[in-house]
C-alpha cells in the first residue's frame, strides 16, 4: 500500500471502539501504519489519531482511561449534564497523563484536528501546534459538546471553538486515499457492519450512517457510556473489524 492517511470519526464514548482499531493496526498492521502519512479526527477520533501518531505505547493506558471516565459519568446522577460535573476538566487531566511532552513536535502538519467555530459553525482542520498546552486545548475543543460538555467553547488563537463532529465529524483529506474509521455501521473502511437491515444511509456532518436499530443504539451509547462489559465489547468489535480491513487489503501481518 502506498502513502495514504487515517481519520478516525467523531462518537463520544465509542471511542472505545477507536482503540480497538488502533490496538489492531499495532499488532497485525505495522507495515501498513509505516505508510500513513496524515493520521486525522474529530471528537474523540482526535484523541485516538493524537494518541496512535504521538505515543503508540499508551494505547492501554488510553483504554483505563475512557473505562475509569465513563464508570464517573455512570455514577452521575444525570450522567455528564449533572450539574457542576466538570466533565472537561476529567478529560484535560486524560489527556495531559497521556500525551508525551513533545507530542506537539510529532503532531505538527501530520495530525488533522476538527472543530467548529463558534460564530460562524464553519468547520476547520487544525494541523499546526506551537506547543503541546496549543495541541491540548485544540484537542479538547475537538470534543467540547455545548452543554453537556458545559457552557464555555474552548479557545484558541483568540477564538472560540466546539466539537468538530458538528461541522465534519469524519475529516477526509484531500491528497490520497484517507482509510476512515467508525464505529458506526455505514459507508467507512473499518466499521460495524449491519448488514441484515436495509441499504439506506443518512448523513451527518460529512459520516454516511447506515440506518439501522443497531446505530441508534450506538448514538445513544456515544453520550451515555454503556456498562464496563459492553464497552469491552465495543473495543473487541473494533479490534476484529480492523483486522479483517487489513486481512481484505493483504496487509495482515
Amino acid at each position: 500500500m502506498n502513502g495514504f492517511n487515517l481519520s478516525f470519526s467523531a462518537c463520544g464514548f465509542l471511542g472505545i471502539y477507536h482503540l480497538g482499531a488502533a490496538s489492531a493496526l499495532l499488532k497485525h498492521g505495522q507495515k501498513m501504519l509505516s505508510a500513513v502519512r496524515l493520521f486525522a479526527g474529530a471528537s474523540a477520533g482526535s484523541l485516538v489519531a493524537a494518541v496512535l501518531l504521538t505515543a503508540p505505547d499508551k494505547i492501554k493506558e488510553s483504554k483505563d482511561f475512557i473505562y475509569q471516565f465513563s464508570e464517573d459519568v455512570r455514577k452521575q446522577t444525570f450522567g455528564a449534564f449533572t450539574p457542576r460535573y466538570d466533565f472537561m476538566n476529567y478529560l484535560r487531566e486524560g489527556i495531559e497523563t497521556i500525551l508525551p511532552t513533545k507530542a506537539h513536535d510529532a503532531a505538527q502538519n501530520r495530525l488533522y484536528v476538527s472543530v467548529t467555530n463558534t460564530k460562524s459553525r464553519e468547520n476547520c482542520l487544525i494541523s499546526s501546534f506551537a506547543s503541546r498546552e496549543e495541541l491540548v486545548r485544540v484537542l479538547l475543543a475537538s470534543c467540547f459538546v455545548p452543554v453537556y460538555a458545559g457552557f464555555n467553547a474552548v479557545e484558541y488563537k483568540g477564538k472560540k471553538w466546539f466539537d468538530g463532529g458538528f461541522s465534519n465529524s469524519l475529516p477526509i483529506l484531500p491528497a490520497g486515499r484517507t482509510v476512515t474509521v467508525s464505529p458506526f455501521s455505514g459507508l467507512h473502511d473499518i466499521c460495524p457492519n449491519d448488514k441484515k437491515y436495509v441499504d439506506m444511509y443518512f448523513k451527518i456532518a460529512n459520516q454516511d450512517i447506515l440506518i439501522s436499530p443497531a446505530n441508534c443504539q450506538r448514538l445513544s451509547h456515544a453520550l451515555f457510556p454503556p456498562s464496563r462489559a459492553k464497552m469491552e465489547s465495543v473495543f473487541q468489535d473494533g479490534f476484529e473489524d480492523a483486522v479483517n480491513f487489513l486481512c481484505s487489503e493483504n496487509l495482515y501481518e
